[in-house]
């Protein structure tokens, strides 16, 4: 199977994003959709991912899903981001052909996740975020630039990423991020054309 390329902006939506925010992000240009849902039944998100695969689908955006890779197959979704306590990496592989991402929060992890055959890394938390309530300590710029010279694979900077600190991702030479609320709050269409000037 031939993986696609992954886009430089990934946009992380929960159930309260959808549909509105969703179709607002996407007719503005996002081609690269994370589902994200902690909150729901197993059931609603299974019923809300098949929905959002539609949605993806008529926009031609990349759809992973976080965590659960039965549901990332069951609505044949672009790919699954597993976490450090999720599914190994080694089984997902046994199993699953499309995109695997790994969230690492230091180097060793990042090294593995590589060695494992992941196709992306998500690495952070970068800066203080609020969207996680259980986030760890801002590793920061500097650790995600030393991250990104030792790593072969994309490196997709996730933590607190706003428009406001886009210039220190790129002086990190980072190619790829992962944000929720830096696009989704406030004026999306406006937000997005700020995000696409430093990463596209």
């Amino acid at each position: 199977m031939i993986k696609p390329e992954l886009p430089s902006i990934c946009l992380i939506i929960s159930s309260k994003d959808v549909p509105e925010k969703l179709n607002i992000a996407l007719k503005s240009g996002i081609k690269w959709v994370q589902y994200r849902e902690k909150e729901l039944p197993r059931k609603e998100i299974v019923k809300q991912a098949f929905q959002l695969r539609e949605i993806t689908y008529k926009y031609k955006a990349l759809l992973i899903i976080n965590d659960y890779l039965d549901i990332a197959i069951a609505t044949k979704s672009d790919g699954v981001h597993l976490g450090q306590e999720d599914l190994p990496l080694c089984a997902a592989k046994k199993i699953f052909s499309g995109i695997i991402g790994i969230s690492t929060h230091n180097l060793q992890e990042a090294v593995e996740a590589q060695k494992g055959g992941a196709d992306y890394v998500g690495f952070g938390p970068v800066f203080h975020t609020t969207t996680k309530k259980d986030a760890l300590e801002p590793r920061g710029v500097n650790v995600l630039y030393w991250v990104g010279q030792k790593i072969k694979i994309p490196v997709v900077a996730i933590g607190g990423i706003r428009i406001e600190n886009l210039k220190e991702i790129k002086k990190a030479k980072c190619k790829y991020i992962a944000t929720a609320s830096g696009i989704l709050n406030g004026k999306i269409d406006d937000n997005l054309k700020k995000f696409m000037q430093f990463f596209n």
